[in-house]
């Protein structure tokens, strides 16, 4: 499992290719199943300028992994890849990159969808949007 977190924007299909490049079981994966998650300009009706979305180093990363790991434990799956961005955010930038490797698409699909939704609902991430005349923490995640 590949965990990164970044405070600087990042290429997921770069992140892809490296993460490809450097596995070990380039014949055993049939398909890769990605999700790229980018910040709209609007949330609740307001129109949304940036966003600062704050962690805790050390202890972010170990729950992404255990999350990842809750998702994947009974599943066929031979890899996973988590990049998200901390830190200040602007609209189109791009936030997560979900990407899993499996020998079939069933498991990679499931495991992506999953993961994605466990990382939103559950992930220990706090946002401050800014918006054009005030800030306001994000209390909701929206649903899937």
């Amino acid at each position: 499992m590949i965990i990164s977190l970044r405070t600087k924007s990042f290429n997921p299909w770069n992140e892809i290719q490296n993460a490809q490049t450097s596995m070990d079981f380039a014949g055993a994966f049939g398909a890769t199943a990605v999700f790229v998650g980018t910040m709209r300009d609007f949330n609740e009706g307001d129109q949304v300028t940036e966003m600062d979305l704050e962690y805790y180093p050390g202890m972010t990363e170990k729950e992404l992994q255990r999350l990842c790991f809750e998702v994947t434990q009974d599943s066929p799956v031979l890899e996973v890849l988590v990049v998200h961005r901390v830190g200040k955010i602007y609209p189109g930038d791009d936030i997560v990159l979900v990407c899993v490797w499996s020998a079939h698409r069933a498991a990679a699909f499931d495991s992506c969808r999953s993961i994605m939704e466990i990382l939103k609902h559950r992930a220990p991430f706090w946002k401050k949007e800014r918006l054009i005349d005030r800030h306001r923490w994000v209390e909701k995640n929206t649903s899937g």
